[in-house]
């Protein structure tokens, strides 16, 4: 298969930059950088490989699962099936986190409540330097990676529990989550990258897609030490929403991410 090839069988499938992904699935069977792609030859193994690569994406597979690697706050997360691939606008959980303590050599708990990848409590640990921090995480798939990137990235301060957030108990300075939002009637209505792939587990917010954080506002007040901070990512149209959920503790802002659309709320426990 050429490039050129490639680049009509992704655009055929809806992809979104054919041209790109052509090369970047190119370079990923090739092993090198995508700018070497131009003047790269395949063997035969390589070449096969590319086709496969692009055979996955045309039918909407995530390009990270194929690729088997995601970046998150310049961390390489291994990512797959059955795990939440990492976005860009989640890094504002971060971004507010350091805001919220300019301290970087405080020596925080941190939480990360339906960790996925690991993503946010590896990334705040990589910040928080005297940190140290647990990722609950129920579905054992998406377990399996998160367990596997601590291992790699962050082996002596995270620690990833295969456990619904409920066992969560222990106080924490910090606590993360980037909830299944979705309404269980939009969920379909998704690019299929999402919809048919990834795991309904991390997507499904139930009726309203306001589920997890009534379960959130139960168990937050009990797990936040005095003057500790609770940051979890919303979608889009969910703001207004927040206030009346957690009527124990104190909204201090919701948080634009890169595009201005509300995505972290930052509650406090007095």
């Amino acid at each position: 298969m050429t490039l050129d090839e490639a680049t009509r069988a992704l655009a055929d499938a809806g992809i979104d930059n054919p041209r790109m992904e052509a090369r970047l699935l190119l370079a990923h069977a090739l092993g090198i950088g995508r700018d070497q792609t131009l003047t790269a030859s395949a063997t035969p193994q390589q070449a096969a490989a590319f086709a496969g690569f692009v055979a996955r994406r045309a039918v909407r597979e995530p390009f990270a699962y194929i690729t088997g690697a995601k970046e998150f706050w310049s961390l390489d997360f291994a990512v797959g099936p059955g795990v939440l691939v990492p976005r860009p606008d989640t890094e504002t959980l971060i971004e507010e986190a350091l805001r919220l303590v300019p301290d970087r050599n405080a020596p925080l708990r941190i939480a990360d409540l339906g960790t996925g990848s690991g993503a946010l409590l590896i990334a705040a640990l990589k910040e928080f330097p005297n940190a140290g921090g647990i990722g609950f995480e129920a579905s054992p798939d998406a377990f399996r990676w998160a367990n596997a990137n601590a291992r790699r990235l962050m082996p002596e301060r995270a620690q990833i529990r295969l456990a619904d957030w409920n066992s969560a108990e222990g106080w924490f300075d910090l606590v993360f989550s980037n909830p299944p939002y979705i309404a269980s009637g939009e969920i379909e209505s998704l690019a299929p990258d999402v919809a048919d792939f990834e795991p309904g587990l991390a997507l499904d917010g139930g009726a309203d897609g306001l589920s997890a954080y009534r379960s959130l506002a139960e168990l937050l007040p009990s797990l936040l030490k005095p003057g500790g901070h609770a940051l979890l990512e919303i979608g889009f149209g969910q703001a207004q929403a927040m206030e009346s959920l957690f009527p124990v503790l104190e909204i201090l802002r919701i948080a634009p991410d890169l595009a201005g659309v509300p995505r972290c709320v930052i509650l406090r426990k007095s």
